[in-house]
């Protein structure tokens, strides 16, 4: 029904206010009790779909990604879908409206997307006070820096969103990846990101003594632009700072290989779709093989069908996430994902 009725319509429209319509929709029919009829045509509950990952029990292994449910508006309605978490941000401590749109595209041919949103976000307090509602989903905290910070002071940025959120979600994770805030990437070099972490861990060492409470986990998302060497790095930073994990990957700044028109290829942004998910499971296998599997792994890049998810949990992901095949795709994936998951277990 969605490929055929819902996503011709959302088509026709501008991706972002599409984007808006569908949250509108979703948030006026859950509210109309639409809710359970959703999770009884998309939700599979079944034991052998449970994964403990960092110490967190998740009911199965497909999330939403980051960047969907940017300021925590519709968590416990999008996981009527099916999904067994919901990563919630990119949050920055002070509201930002992102880049001037035009900011997000449609590369139909290619089944993908660039943006270039700009982490725009109404502020991490502003959507904590949505958070501290009943969770009926995992909820994992991905936090950023405002655009007007310089690097210099990133830290101090992401510590504020780590305290604002530590009470109300139950993994972190430190995007210093995304491309479309400039400068940002420059935080993944080694010595830069070393500290970050550093500093959140002790942070996090702190709340938890503090509160009697875990430490909850934080993972780092990568791009998928790394280098072999930075990759490496990368481990070893894992190993240093004794984070729980990584989130592989985010957007790519590639425009290999693609069919659209060439006007929308070379906009400016983050690609995401199907043109990255083989360099995104590349990522996850060289991470799970260099690292003898020494830490978990979010898969995400690519996944518009179960066998591109099955395809990143055998390169070595522990839980996968979706966004651009979501939308491609429609909920049904997220069923398709976690029934393809199930026969394999028997």
């Amino acid at each position: 029904m969605y490929k055929i009725l819902v996503r011709p319509f959302l088509f026709l429209l501008d991706a972002e206010r599409a984007h808006h319509l569908t949250f509108s929709l979703v948030r006026s029919l859950s509210h109309l009790g639409f809710d359970g009829f959703f999770r009884k045509l998309y939700s599979i509950e079944d034991k052998r779909l449970e994964r403990e990952v960092f110490g967190v029990r998740f009911k199965n292994p497909v999330g939403l990604a980051a960047g969907f449910d940017k300021d925590a508006k519709l968590y416990n309605e999008l996981s009527d879908f099916g999904f067994g978490f919901v990563e919630i941000g990119t949050l920055t401590p002070k509201p930002q409206e992102g880049n001037p749109k035009k900011r997000l595209f449609r590369l139909k041919p290619d089944q993908a997307i660039i943006n270039r949103m700009g982490f725009n976000n109404q502020g991490v307090f502003d959507a904590v006070e949505r958070l501290k509602k009943d969770h009926r989903v995992l909820v994992g905290g991905n936090i950023g820096k405002n655009k007007v910070t310089p690097n210099a002071g990133a830290v101090t940025d992401y510590l504020i969103c780590f305290d604002a959120l530590f009470d109300y979600v139950d993994y972190f994770v430190v995007n210093v990846s995304s491309p479309n805030t400039p400068g940002l990437r420059e935080l993944q070099d080694k010595e830069p990101l070393t500290a970050l972490l550093r500093q959140l861990k002790e942070r996090n060492a702190s709340y938890a003594h503090e509160k009697s409470v875990k430490e909850k986990p934080i993972l780092l998302k990568i791009a998928p632009d790394l280098t072999d060497e930075q990759l490496l790095d990368i481990i070893a930073i894992v190993a240093d700072t004794k984070i729980e994990g990584v989130i592989a990957t985010n957007t790519t700044l590639s425009r290999e290989g693609l069919k659209s028109d060439l006007i929308q290829t070379e906009e400016a942004g983050g690609l995401s779709g199907k043109p990255l998910a083989h360099r995104s499971t590349e990522v996850i296998r060289f991470l799970a093989e260099k690292s003898g599997k020494a830490f978990p792994i979010i898969g995400v890049g690519g996944i518009h069908s179960a066998e591109d998810a099955l395809e990143k949990l055998d390169a070595g992901a522990d839980l996968v996430q979706l966004y651009t095949g979501f939308i491609y795709e429609g909920p049904s994936l997220v069923k398709k994902i976690n029934k393809a998951i199930l026969k394999r277990s028997k």
